[in-house]
C-alpha cells in the first residue's frame, strides 16, 4: 500500500466520518444540540475539503496510484451515506432520498467494477453530470447538518431544496451511466435483440 499526502488525506476524510455520526450521540449536557450541529457541519466540511485537496495533491505530484483510486471513492460514499443516514435518523431527511442517493452509489460502484473487470472501465468514467450531482451533495449535506438560519438565509431549506436536486442528477446519471453501459451488459450476458 503506497503512502503519501494524498493517501493519509484520504485516509483523515474516513477517520472523520465517525465524528460526524458520533457527536449526535453524545450526552445532551456534554454538547448543545446547536453545537452538535455547527461540529458536526465543520467536521463535514473539512472532509469535504481533504476531498478535493487529496485529488488535486495525487495529480499535481504526481501520486496517483491503485490503491488511491479505489480508497478515494470508498471514503467519498461512506461520508456522504454516514451523514446521510444521521440526517434521516435526525427527520431533516427523508429517507427516500437518501436511499436513491445511497442506492445509485451503489448500484453504479457495482457496474464499475463489473466494466473494470470485462477491461471497459472508461466507459462509465466520471462525467460532468456525476461531479455536478456530487458538489450539489457536498453543499447540501453541511447546509442540513447545520439546520440553522445563516445571513438570513434557512440553511434547512436551501439544504433540502439543493438534496432534491442532488436526487434528480442522481437518478439522471445513474441512466446515464447504464445506457453507457447496457450495450456490453448485453453482449457479455448473451441477450438477443427482441
Amino acid at each position: 500500500m503506497p503512502f503519501n499526502i494524498p493517501i493519509l488525506l484520504t485516509w483523515l476524510r474516513v477517520a472523520l466520518i465517525p465524528l460526524v455520526v458520533g457527536v449526535y450521540f453524545l450526552p445532551d449536557h456534554w454538547l448543545p444540540v446547536a453545537d452538535r450541529n455547527l461540529a458536526a457541519t465543520l467536521v463535514f466540511i473539512v472532509a469535504a475539503i481533504t476531498d478535493w485537496f487529496d485529488g488535486y495533491l495525487a495529480r499535481r505530484w504526481h501520486q496517483t496510484s491503485a490503491f488511491g483510486a479505489f480508497l478515494d471513492p470508498v471514503a467519498d460514499k461512506l461520508m456522504v451515506a454516514g451523514a446521510l443516514l444521521v440526517l434521516v435518523q435526525l427527520a431533516r431527511v427523508d429517507a427516500i432520498i437518501a436511499f436513491v442517493i445511497i442506492g445509485r452509489e451503489i448500484t453504479i460502484s457495482a457496474l464499475r467494477e463489473w466494466m473494470a473487470e470485462i477491461g471497459a472501465r472508461k466507459s462509465v468514467a466520471v462525467n460532468s453530470l456525476g461531479k455536478i450531482k456530487t458538489a450539489a451533495q457536498m453543499v447540501a449535506i453541511p447546509m442540513l447538518l447545520f439546520h440553522d438560519t445563516l445571513f438570513g438565509i434557512d440553511m434547512h431549506i436551501a439544504g433540502l431544496i439543493l438534496l432534491w436536486i442532488a436526487g434528480v442528477l442522481t437518478v439522471w446519471s445513474m441512466f446515464y451511466y447504464l445506457r453507457r453501459a447496457w450495450p456490453l451488459i448485453r453482449e457479455k450476458s448473451g441477450m438477443q435483440e427482441s
